[in-house]
């Protein structure tokens, strides 16, 4: 190697180097302190008093992939002359860009220790350590995280979003705080407790605008600790609360709706399939520990004695009083929903093979299986053979994104619902316009359509959704008007999660701060 590269590359202020040497692929450094007196830590006083010597080596970055140790040669301990002292003897300091007091390696390599450890966690730090020719264990690079946490305050935020997270799903909780201005997480809470955010919102007095969710646990605590701020509930909170409110109105009429878009066509065990009939048991089942419940509900028993004695969970209690527990084909989004209108066109163009239509969707995009399309072919033929027009019901499901998303799609089947529906049950054809109402409003950002719309919603079958956004008015106006939302605050709790799943859901507190609100 060339003296300009070792003088480069190898020099480091305060080290006098003696020696290099290449033994069994290490690259060894020896060299000795500058410094001809040491300093008491304690007291200050300088010494010239050698007490003793010993060896200490300290690790370096590597050179074309080899490990390089530096060794320092007789690193000397001093005598302290000063006589009110506690301290004896001391060793003598080396440069800061040399080395900490007790450390294991050249302060240059805490950059990369510190960047890899932010970047991967520790197991996988340390495996990527290996092969940059610096083997620092995990432990060594989760201490390096947490040794160089910031102790200063995050900067005064005024515009802050607040949501929850899962420590461990369905147990335990904490809440992220995420400066929507700056765009930067300053602070994560340990749990989601009311007292918690109170007393961080009275530590932080200077907040303004709060974005949350519509829970009540955020809203009670942002009312109690900072009444003077601004609430502003999360848009797509409002918007899928909205769907959630409709669908429960669909599911409020299900029995209605089931003998409407099948008139005169009761339900032939025998004609189900293996997958249809298990529902249909299923639905029996529902439906006589529906009648119990509505019973005692009649009697006017409580909701916590109706849990003792049926066993069944206060929130199923309320679905079944309130109607929403009536679906007897509970199915699922189907691939093959974005391919119906196609399907249907094939089939009754004469193709009624299942792997001829795959072969045929297929070619034109479609990426489910053959066994989907095959099974549909099955209950489409079963249908034909039965003079049944469709499958032997809808699902709540099925029949609400008929009333909203597909219904400007120009499929028959969902003309035919509308149709029937609008004479049957006209309600729900009203609460589907309300919900159009909601959207255009909150799209417009016009906030003098929210009394009417509340006015209008209170007296449908969505007039819980209605009462629920009295209640929350305010943060309601201020999603219309502002343009804060918590869409920043999901993403950071998106690479939080990442971060989690990294470290096998084992971070603590203090290295999940480290990692998330570290400068990227």
């Amino acid at each position: 190697m060339g003296t300009s590269i070792w003088n480069s590359g190898l020099a480091l202020p305060g080290l006098i180097i003696e020696d290099r040497s290449v033994v069994n692929g290490v690259v060894e450094i020896s060299g000795r302190v500058a410094s001809s007196r040491g300093i008491c830590p304690d007291c200050g006083t300088p010494s010239l008093s050698c007490h003793s010597r010993y060896f200490r080596t300290l690790s370096d970055l590597p050179i074309s992939g080899a490990v390089v140790k530096l060794r320092l040669l007789l690193v000397r301990r001093f005598r302290c002359g000063h006589g009110t002292c506690s301290r004896k003897t001391f060793s003598e300091a080396l440069a800061p860009v040399l080395g900490r007091r007790y450390g294991r390696r050249v302060a240059r390599c805490d950059d990369l220790l510190r960047a890899v450890g932010l970047a991967l966690g520790g197991r996988p730090g340390s495996r990527m350590m290996a092969r940059l020719a610096v083997p620092w264990s995990r432990d060594t690079l989760l201490r390096a995280i947490r040794r160089d946490i910031a102790t200063d305050p995050p900067a005064a935020a005024t515009v802050i979003g607040i949501d929850d997270f899962a420590w461990r799903r369905g147990h335990s909780y904490g809440s992220i705080v995420v400066d929507l201005e700056q765009r930067k997480v300053i602070d994560i809470l340990p749990d989601r407790q009311r007292e918690t955010i109170v007393a961080w919102l009275r530590e932080n007095p200077q907040v303004h605008t709060i974005c949350r969710d519509r829970g009540p646990g955020y809203g009670a605590a942002a009312t109690e600790a900072a009444p003077h701020a601004r609430q502003v509930a999360d848009r797509w909170h409002l918007f899928e609360n909205a769907s959630a409110a409709f669908l429960a109105a669909v599911r409020s009429e299900m029995p209605r709706l089931r003998k409407t878009l099948a008139p005169g066509v009761p339900i032939d065990p025998g004609t189900l399939t293996r997958a249809e009939r298990i529902q249909w048991d299923g639905a029996k089942a529902r439906e006589m520990v529906n009648k119990e419940i509505l019973a005692l509900a009649e009697q006017g028993v409580p909701l916590k004695a109706m849990a003792r004695t049926t066993g069944v969970s206060r929130q199923t209690i309320r679905k079944i009083v309130r109607g929403q527990r009536h679906d007897t084909f509970r199915a699922r989004q189907s691939s093959l929903d974005p391919w119906f209108v196609m399907l249907e066109a094939e089939w009754n163009a004469g193709c009624r093979v299942g792997a001829e239509l795959w072969r045929r969707l297929k070619a034109s995009g479609f990426a489910g299986s053959l066994r989907v399309v095959t099974e549909w072919a099955t209950r489409r033929r079963r249908d034909d053979k039965l003079g049944h027009p469709a499958s032997p019901t809808l699902s709540a499901r099925t029949v609400a994104r008929s009333l909203t998303v597909e219904r400007d799609t120009g499929s028959a089947r969902n003309a035919m619902v509308s149709a029937v529906i609008e004479k049957a049950v006209p309600a729900l054809i009203t609460a589907r316009d309300i919900v159009d109402r909601f959207h255009a409003m909150m799209r417009s950002k016009d906030v003098k359509r929210l009394d009417p719309w509340i006015k209008a919603a209170s007296a449908s079958k969505l007039a819980s959704f209605a009462a629920g956004v009295e209640a929350d008015k305010d943060a309601i106006a201020a999603a219309i008007t502002e343009p804060w939302s918590s869409g920043q605050v999901e993403g950071t709790i998106n690479r939080l999660k990442l971060i989690k799943r990294q470290m096998y859901g084992r971070a603590n507190l203090d290295l999940l701060k480290a990692r998330l609100m570290a400068p990227v």
